[in-house]
């Protein structure tokens, strides 16, 4: 199962080895959401609309969703190691070329190299730390690598609208050109591929699955991505992507099933632990992100608080995973695993509908509350899943199930994120033609209301002439902004069920697991 079990041991610490690799990863999570705050910056820098400098994020999730599915082969034909190290400097040379962009075009290309290298950081992170520490002492392993997963997305805003408001956008991507070239150092020193990884032979080139694998996974990040500017299956080009997407991703499950050598070994779902977990940390990922987004796109577009300041609201939840990951640690030692990722949703399930309680007037404690409820959650969910997921899978599928498993997690994050922002979108315009309804002189609570306003205006000196179009303007202002408070109640109220749903599937994790590896008992 693991370096222990074969008898090879690393050389230097094992805990060395699992912060520089989780360091990578780290750096190209928080590349995923810092970018998030900065796009009207780039966009004014380089001349471009907002709507063009999306692409800056579409060619960054194409080209890591791409890579992440294959990743293990990547890793199997280059060698682990050597894949590893050649990614982290080509992410930090991206990064740094792409602080240097003068251009739309030179941003988006660079954007596409560094997603292209950055999709083989965690896949791989996860492989060596699953060969360099035995099955016993892996969920405390995934406590390190949990910092990367979960408290990168959580960071990633705060250190972008600092950055932005006191200095560049473009040192959003320099910031990564010290910690790559010190992490290349670092794990070019550290980590060594155990005998097993060095006896690996090539697959070959499977070029039919390569193809439908860029193709299918390509166009599903480009509808997921573009989906919400351009009106979903409304526009020809997003149904198109969904065509192309389902007959890629259709065509290539068929043909890994099939072929002789394929890209990617789907006999890795034959392991049960590692099917169930995959759809469960999917179901994290789309947690995640979308309450990643969700409450600083509140901040900023409901209660008008600064890029920096609703990313202070993320901030205590990041602290309180890294608090409460040993105490889950110790809990996985006496209670099963699975139990403790049932607690996981249901308290996830739980904290979103606290904050589906959110309101126009709500203040900053609050929010911070709300989100940091969201957070802890996690906690009790990605150590206990990542550790059961790999605890009976055998060796051979590792590069494979690493690969698979982080795509699983992102693509999901994507998805989540899509969804939840349409959301928003398609609920606020149902809760306006609702509250429209009561936005009539036939009301007589719409007709106080203006009356209201109008004394209010005349205390304050305002001429008689104007008084009751300000007053009515006011008011149509408090109907939008109360629309949009319904609309993302109603989205966490949806993100509070999905939660809730998955609970029951946790119950299929095997029960028959290892003592003291983090499974069932």
């Amino acid at each position: 199962m693991s370096g222990a079990s074969d008898g090879w041991k690393p050389a230097h610490n094992p805990w060395l080895i699992a912060i520089a690799v989780t360091l990578a990863a780290f750096m190209e999570v928080l590349d995923t959401t810092i970018v998030n705050v900065a796009l009207p910056y780039i966009a004014g820098s380089l001349a471009a609309s907002n709507d063009e400098a999306t692409y800056t994020l579409t060619a960054y999730l194409v080209a890591n969703g791409i890579v992440l599915t294959i990743a293990g082969w990547l890793s199997d034909t280059i060698g682990r190691k050597r894949y590893f190290l050649i990614c982290i400097g080509m992410f930090t040379v991206s990064s740094f070329l792409c602080g240097l962009s003068q251009s739309l075009g030179q941003i988006i290309m660079f954007r596409l190299m560094q997603g292209f290298f950055g999709g083989g950081l965690q896949p791989s992170q996860q492989s060596i730390i699953l060969d360099t520490f035995p099955p016993a002492k892996r969920g405390a392993a995934f406590g390190v690598t949990a910092v990367a997963t979960v408290v990168a997305p959580v960071l990633g805003p705060t250190l972008g609208g600092y950055l932005v408001e006191h200095s560049t956008w473009r040192w959003i991507f320099f910031i990564n050109v010290p910690v790559g070239i010190f992490t290349l150092f670092a794990n070019a020193y550290l980590v060594q591929d155990p005998p097993s990884e060095k006896e690996k032979r090539s697959r070959g080139l499977d070029y039919v699955g390569l193809g439908l694998i860029i193709l299918g996974i390509g166009c599903m990040q480009i509808m997921i991505d573009r989906g919400e500017d351009d009106g979903w299956f409304g526009s020809p080009f997003i149904r198109t992507m969904a065509v192309l997407a389902f007959l890629g991703i259709f065509g290539a499950i068929c043909w890994l099933l099939t072929a002789k050598k394929p890209i990617i070994d789907l006999g890795v779902f034959k392991d049960r632990n590692f099917a169930v977990g995959c759809l469960l940390i999917g179901a994290v990922g789309a947690l995640l992100y979308a309450g990643s987004v969700l409450i600083p796109q509140f901040a900023q577009q409901v209660l008008g608080y600064t890029a920096l300041d609703s990313g202070f609201i993320l901030s205590p939840g990041g602290v309180a995973v890294i608090v409460l990951i040993p105490i889950v640690g110790i809990a996985m030692k006496f209670v099963q695993t699975r139990y403790i990722i049932m607690f996981g949703f249901a308290f996830m399930g739980c904290a979103m509908f606290y904050s589906s309680r959110i309101a126009p007037d709500i203040d900053f404690r609050t929010l911070v509350l709300m989100r940091t409820l969201q957070t802890a959650a996690l906690a009790f969910l990605f150590v206990p899943i990542s550790t059961v997921a790999y605890l009976t899978l055998p060796q051979k599928y590792r590069s494979d199930g690493s690969a698979l498993f982080s795509m699983f997690r992102n693509v999901f994050g994507s998805i989540g994120i899509s969804l939840s922002t349409a959301a928003v979108t398609e609920r606020t315009q149902s809760d306006q033609a609702h509250l429209s309804a009561f936005m009539t002189p036939l009301r007589q609570g719409y007709n106080t209301l203006i009356q209201e306003s109008e004394h209010t205006l005349r205390s304050l000196g305002r001429a008689a002439s104007v008084v009751h179009q300000q007053a009515v303007a006011h008011t149509y202002q408090t109907y939008i902004k109360q629309a949009q408070v319904l609309a993302y109640s109603n989205v966490y109220q949806y993100t509070a069920l999905l939660a809730f749903l998955v609970v029951p599937l946790c119950l299929l994790i095997s029960a028959k697991t290892a003592q003291g590896g983090g499974g069932g008992h």
